[in-house]
């Protein structure tokens, strides 16, 4: 490989080097003609710039025969053409490139082919620290006049949300998120999170109290110092990590030093060396507003599945302080996505993910049958962007009877809609932490001893819900998150 021009009829292997060497080396010419301008003051000749750009993966698929049946939700053709997409980071992303095309390949026989796009990276995509070459010595502005920038008329969810045209002279999407909607987000997953988006894993806990990241801490500081044990490192807010060879002081001394108040949404991920995938909490705050944002750039990692464990308010008399809602419906009072997703489009509960909470908590409180009903209620969660929505009672009094909604929260609904738009499994696991139509409202020394004695037992049921959904990834990426003229890659 010694151009960057198009290649064709390539295995998925040789098609995923052939990104890898198309980006580095997009990238490097980019990275040498800013060093070199910051030193000079010589910017790119146009000949250089046409250098600039992202590689871009075609398949094409012209069936001769009988089209193969298969029970997957994802690398699956169903129209005959050309599918196309921009890429960025294919050597992260390589073990996904490849679920995708080996099956697309093997059962379809499409050709794949790599070539050059009009596509220009942006400048800032390709530091780390995005002040890697102005030192104070270059004005932003004067580089924005030089080299490609991020434009937000390059950045959309067109294709997610149905959007795209059909154009008959032009490829068909090929995947969700093009390279610089992809590029967009990893920048800002590092913003807002604290850590490397590198270091973010597939399977998401999202939760809007640090107590629960806390625990998550201490879990995962056991896990390290286990013998046996498949996790290696813990990964905090401020690009620091705990490895499992540090020694139990040095880890406490690291974790207190981990400036995760800088953050808006502090990550913390625990990540495993068996290439199963480790675990992610983040702490989202409070609202849909948090909800959308950090699942809009979540999403362009690709994960396994997001799963809400937080706080709620119980609706029902017969509910104590403590027991748990398992989510199977939403009503959304969020208001943040109704142009987006509207209202009228439901929003499935997923049976894998359901059944697996459940039997997580049968398993984590010991409790089955009628034991475990009376501490777990299935039903609907209404979703509110107001946190005072109970000084306007007498107006939502009807819509709640009407929804038979069991509990009440700010996130929920739109994490489970944004999981359904951007074709992320999702669940949600609550905590009844006050019951504010019955008197039992959170008060703070109520408040402190629930948190007490209930988040440990919450947390233990989120991370053994993705003990056992691990095994499950063929029936997880369901056919319930996919439409009729879905892209072909998950």
């Amino acid at each position: 490989m010694d151009d960057f021009t198009a290649a064709h009829e390539l295995t998925p292997e040789q098609a995923v080097a052939r990104l890898e060497f198309n980006y580095d080396h997009a990238c490097d010419t980019l990275r040498e003609s800013l060093a070199r301008f910051v030193k000079t003051g010589v910017g790119p000749t146009p000949a250089e710039r046409r250098h600039f750009r992202y590689p871009r993966l075609d398949i094409t698929w012209r069936p001769t025969g009988p089209v193969p049946f298969t029970t997957r939700a994802w690398a699956k053709m169903q129209t005959p053409g050309v599918y196309s997409t921009t890429i960025t980071q294919p050597a992260f992303f390589r073990s996904y490139l490849l679920e995708q095309l080996e099956p697309l390949v093997r059962d379809f026989g499409v050709s794949l082919s790599v070539h050059v796009s009009d596509l220009e990276i942006p400048y800032p995509y390709v530091t780390e620290g995005g002040d890697e070459f102005t030192r104070g010595t270059v004005e932003v502005a004067e580089l924005a006049r030089i080299f490609p920038t991020p434009r937000l008329s390059t950045v959309g969810d067109e294709v997610a949300d149905g959007l795209w045209h059909f154009d008959p002279d032009r490829p068909r999407p090929l995947a969700l998120f093009d390279a610089v909607r992809t590029d967009f987000s990893l920048k800002r997953l590092q913003h807002y999170t604290g850590t490397n988006w590198r270091t973010i894993q597939p399977w998401i806990l999202l939760t809007n109290y640090q107590r629960y990241v806390d625990g998550f801490v201490r879990f995962a500081l056991q896990e390290l110092h286990r013998e046996g044990s498949p996790y290696v490192a813990l990964h905090l807010p401020g690009g620091v990590s705990v490895r499992c060879e540090s020694s139990a002081e040095e880890a406490a001394a690291i974790v207190a030093r981990a400036p995760w108040q800088s953050f808006q949404m502090p990550a913390y991920s625990l990540e495993r060396g068996d290439g199963e995938g480790g675990t992610t909490i983040v702490n989202i705050g409070v609202g849909p507003s948090n909800a959308k944002n950090i699942t809009d750039h979540l999403a362009v990692l690709r994960p396994n599945c997001w799963l809400m464990i937080g706080h709620c308010g119980g609706l029902r008399q017969s509910q104590v302080i403590g027991d748990y809602v398992l989510a199977h419906g939403y009503l959304r009072r969020d208001r943040i996505l109704d142009d987006i997703l509207p209202t009228e489009v439901p929003v499935p509960a997923l049976a894998e993910v359901q059944l697996a909470l459940q039997e997580a908590a049968a398993l984590v409180t010991g409790d089955r049958g009628d034991a475990l009903k009376r501490r777990l209620r299935t039903g609907t969660v209404v979703t509110y962007d107001d946190r005072n929505w109970e000084l306007r009672w007498s107006h939502e009094r009807r819509r709640i009877n009407l929804s038979r909604a069991i509990a009440v929260d700010m996130e929920s609904g739109t994490l489970a809609a944004q999981g359904y738009r951007l074709r992320v499994p999702y669940g949600t696991l609550l905590c009844i932490s006050d019951k504010p139509l019955h008197g039992e409202i959170k008060l703070p020394g109520a408040a402190t001893s629930f948190y007490q004695r209930a988040v440990g037992e919450h947390l233990a049921i989120g991370l053994k819900t993705i003990d056992l959904l691990r095994g499950q990834l063929h029936s997880l990426h369901s056919r319930k998150l996919r439409a009729f003229d879905e892209p072909v890659f998950r």
